[in-house]
């Protein structure tokens, strides 16, 4: 990467109260103003009541910064622009009415329909589907007291604890402004500036630098609600809770050169998985669950349940699972359905309410606004696809841009007496079945700052790391290396190893090794973290099930094949629930050993291995001697055997492995030992391999 002349220029740098590292303004033309000129004494933090309470309306810093935000780009969405999604239903398995009085989560067998909409982060509409960045997971539900809109991610923590940071985050992490370069990626200068400037961002980096980062398939990633919310039961009496996707599937990823290859051989990739897996009937599916929590539980814990950059280790909260949710049918049109579709945290049934999670407190606002930008006018609600439908929805509200309704009669108020006139006077106010906000106590006096229960930035970091497997641990300090490779400041570099050393020294140091500098001096904390209890939940490696199950079996087939293989493998995987798909150096296909025409799915060049989740070479000796001259067919087995997957091939095709480097190990597997030898390892990847085939940090 060439270097830029950058002037750096210097103000007096103080470290707030999380440790975070800020830059005051020397002198009156350097200081942050309003879009008015106003000055800004606090530029991090939200005005709340009080140091954990709600963030009041009245905060016009907060307001004209998310608004001016959520205005930037039209129409697209300034992030989760790329987005697939799916109909299908929820059903509900075990009642929550103890703790709620929400129909969707008290109604054992209830079938509700629903809209889930999954996402990248970082690039635009354009971008390409394999890239290293987190997953948005919106699920809407069409319930019967209104749409419940529950929008998170694949991670359940997030970069930053208040709302009034995230244009600034997502700025940072967007295209650099200067050469609109790079897209949908992380490794760059601004990103890991902001980044090792914000300690509390290093847990969610954590998870970002981790292989959930870079999921195998939308089918194969968990959801989280992120932010904590309440229940409200008949009483009124709030429970905490924190929201769970589990997939059928499993939290499978892909490794990293394998993501990059698969981005220029299919930039649709999860797009084109989640489609074709449901158009053929493998309906994806997932466990819904809950954590819950009283005031008094969430208060004895050794964080503040408001702050979004910390989890509930599971071993603390078990999760309990109360549904299942199936997606079922793909989209009429991607426009109307998919781009289209408005979610809302604040689409919320009676029964459920918000916390007072500053970062949740900014999105009630930023996502309305955001929607008006989109799509237009304030009735993007008609929209079909926004539409509630599991009631009727009616109100006072008329006219505006796109009105498709046609109300009837005079009164467009409330109160009105209308009705005692022999006329129709519209809908009122349900004081007992309505929406009704948790009666939760507030006070204090009118302040920006952070509450010091948030202070706390590297403990959880230190559980997430220290919880992964070797091999995970080993590609989260390479994907560091990786991003700060790309970064060009060696200030930045330093700032983020100082960092790194208050989650884990060993982290610390591969990372410096890898790129081959000195560690820097720890960074001050501004609450010297803790060793938790380790928490095997957080790993994927080990934990997904070892299953054909959803899974692309590729066979590279040649001219003079043994059909009998060939067909002996297709039938014992697709009797699996794999996928398995035909590959030749022609479309058309080949002519097997006993002369009959076997039909090729896909071209060789057109479908690498890194498509695939296992692969079989089945080739005569004059096939495999055709399959010598081609690049694509030695980089077929090369980027198998690399990417850990299981190969099994003919006898005769043992030139190609001779010619990719392939080695002998147990995922490497004579068919002469039929079709269980190869399926066995062919059901998950073989880690074992890896140190042989890569060095990592």
């Amino acid at each position: 990467m060439a270097k830029r002349d950058i002037n750096i220029k210097h103000s007096d740098d103080v470290r707030g109260a999380g440790g975070e590292l800020h830059q005051t303004a020397s002198a009156p033309e350097a200081r942050i103003t309003s879009n008015h000129g106003a000055p800004i004494s606090d530029n991090q933090n939200s005005l709340k009541a009080g140091a954990r309470g709600p963030t009041l309306l009245e905060d016009f810093v907060l307001r004209e910064k998310i608004q001016h935000f959520d205005h930037e780009r039209i129409p697209e969405r300034i992030v989760h622009a790329r987005g697939s999604a799916a109909h299908g239903f929820f059903e509900l398995t075990e009642s929550l009415a103890d703790v709620t009085t929400a129909k969707v989560l008290t109604e054992v067998g209830k079938k509700t329909e629903v809209f889930t909409r999954f996402s990248t982060v970082a690039g635009g509409a354009g971008s390409v589907d394999t890239p290293r960045d987190v997953r948005g997971f919106a699920v809407k539900f069409y319930t019967r007291e209104g749409n419940w809109d529950l929008v998170g991610n694949n991670i359940p923590v997030f970069f930053i604890q208040d709302a009034i940071k995230f244009p600034d985050l997502i700025h940072s992490v967007k295209m650099e402004a200067d050469s609109g370069y790079p897209q949908a990626a992380s490794a760059h200068d601004t990103f890991w500036d902001f980044i090792s400037l914000m300690p509390e961002s290093t847990h969610m980096v954590m998870w970002a630098m981790s292989d959930r980062g870079i999921p195998r398939s939308l089918r194969m990633i968990e959801g989280f609600g992120v932010n904590t919310f309440r229940l409200l039961n008949e009483e009124g009496v709030a429970t905490l809770v924190k929201f769970h996707w589990r997939p059928k599937l499993g939290a499978q990823s892909t490794c990293w050169d394998e993501a990059v290859k698969i981005a220029g051989a299919d930039p649709d990739y999860h797009r084109r998985d989640l489609y074709e897996a449901i158009a053929d009937g493998d309906f994806p599916e997932w466990e819904f669950g809950v954590q819950l929590f009283t005031q008094e539980e969430a208060d004895a814990l050794p964080f503040d349940i408001l702050d979004a950059t910390k989890i509930v280790p599971e071993e603390v909260a078990p999760v309990r699972v109360v549904g299942r949710m199936v997606l079922n049918r793909n989209p009429d049109n991607f426009f109307a359905e998919t781009e289209q579709v408005a979610f809302l945290p604040t689409n919320i049934p009676p029964g459920i309410d918000v916390s007072e999670d500053p970062l949740l407190q900014g999105r009630l606002f930023s996502y309305q606004d955001t929607q008006l930008s989109r799509l237009g006018t304030v009735n993007f609600h008609q929209i079909p696809i926004n539409q509630a439908k599991g009631c009727p929805f009616q109100n006072f509200q008329r006219d505006g841009q796109m009105q498709t309704a046609v109300p009837k009669g005079r009164a467009n108020y409330e109160p009105n007496s209308l009705s005692e006139a022999g006329e129709d006077g519209g809908p009122r106010a349900d004081p007992k079945g309505g929406f009704r906000t948790a009666a939760i106590p507030v006070e204090g006096t009118k302040v920006r700052i952070r509450s010091e229960t948030f202070a706390d930035h590297y403990s959880q970091a230190r559980l997430f790391f220290r919880s992964q497997t070797p091999p995970e641990q080993a590609h989260i300090a390479s994907a560091i290396v990786f991003e700060l490779s790309k970064v060009s400041l060696e200030h930045v570099r330093l700032r983020v190893l100082a960092n790194l050393r208050n989650v884990d020294e060993e982290l610390a140091s591969r990372v410096a090794a890898g790129l081959a500098i000195d560690l820097p001096e720890k960074a001050p904390a501004a609450v010297e973290p803790i060793d938790l209890d380790l928490s095997p939940a957080l790993r994927i490696v080990g934990k997904y099930p070892e299953t054909l199950e959803g899974r692309a079996i590729g066979l590279l087939v040649t001219d003079g094949a043994d059909g009998k293989i060939v067909e002996a493998l297709k039938s014992a995987a697709e009797a699996e629930g794999a996928k398995v798909k035909t590959v030749a150096l022609k479309v058309g296909g080949v002519t097997l050993k006993g002369g009959e025409k076997l039909k090729a799915d896909a071209q060789l060049q057109g479908a690498p291995s890194v498509i695939f989740d296992a692969v079989a070479i089945v080739a005569s000796e004059d096939g495999c001697a055709e399959l010598l001259k081609e690049g694509a067919a030695v980089d077929f087995a090369k980027d198998a055997f690399g990417h850990l997957k299981a190969i099994g091939h003919t006898k005769e095709a043992q030139p190609l492995l001779d010619k990719a480097g392939v080695e002998p190990d147990a995922g490497v597997v004579d068919l002469a030992g039929g079709a269980e030898a190869f399926l066995a390892p062919a059901r998950t990847r073989q880690w074992d391999r890896e140190p042989n085939v890569r060095i990592l940090a």
